[in-house]
């Protein structure tokens, strides 16, 4: 039953974190001359349109089963045609860049809400649930720190220089063109090499001190000793 209500808990996160992540690359794409996104129907924010079996409902579930400290994401690749953006290299590099850069704002913006929130309910309690305004209250602020944390988490790993992921196609970008080629080589082997990272336990450990640091600055350290139980 609690596995139950922390996944439905976790839907709207996973939602806005992973579908505006795909959203974003495609609009960007779109602004640099490339309309495959708009001409494929992934401009949209309904999320049918951007479900990945693994990466949207597999992983996230496995990983909330294992009592992950992490969930995480990822929804179907926007089509890109590299040759009909204005400057490919480049363009490429800034498609790559827009979907964790929206994923970062996304962040401040929860967090925005988040300290607004405990400014005007300065005692909301996330451990406690009873009483209509009170459980509304603090779903909406677990529902928030779930959106922070994805989109942290989602930001930082999806800036690993890892083809497919959008560190590897911003590195690619800056690499002269004959190393670009041999680096993109490792592209059809980056799924698996994306997925055993999401269960190693020292990428959990960054995330960590990501999600600390950005809380720190973001929500104080009150806020995120009592949301996070973070110290020191």
């Amino acid at each position: 039953m609690e596995i139950i209500r922390k996944a439905l808990l976790w839907v709207i996160p996973i939602f806005v974190a992973v579908v505006f992540h795909e959203v974003a690359h495609g609009y960007a794409a779109l602004k640099l001359g490339d309309t495959t996104a708009r001409d494929s129907g992934r401009l949209t924010l309904n999320p049918i349109s951007h479900i990945d079996p693994m990466g949207t409902v597999i992983i996230p579930l496995l990983l909330l089963v294992i009592n992950s400290p992490f969930l995480f994401g990822y929804a179907k690749p926007v089509p890109v045609n590299y040759f009909r953006l204005k400057n490919p290299k480049r363009d490429m590099m800034l498609v790559a860049a827009a979907g964790p850069v929206t994923n970062f704002m996304i962040a401040v913006f929860a967090a925005i809400l988040i300290r607004t929130t405990f400014v005007l309910y300065p005692a909301v309690d996330l451990g406690s649930q009873t009483g209509l305004p009170h459980s509304l209250i603090t779903t909406g602020v677990t529902i928030l720190l779930y959106t922070y944390i994805l989109s942290v988490v989602l930001g930082i790993f999806n800036l690993t220089p890892v083809p497919p992921l959008d560190g590897g196609r911003i590195v690619m970008g800056l690499l002269p063109d004959k190393a670009a080629e041999s680096y993109s080589r490792v592209e059809p082997f980056g799924i698996f090499i994306v997925i055993g990272l999401l269960f190693l336990t020292p990428l959990n450990y960054v995330f960590f001190i990501a999600i600390k640091f950005f809380s720190y600055i973001l929500l104080g350290k009150e806020i995120t000793m009592r949301l996070l139980g973070l110290g020191g």
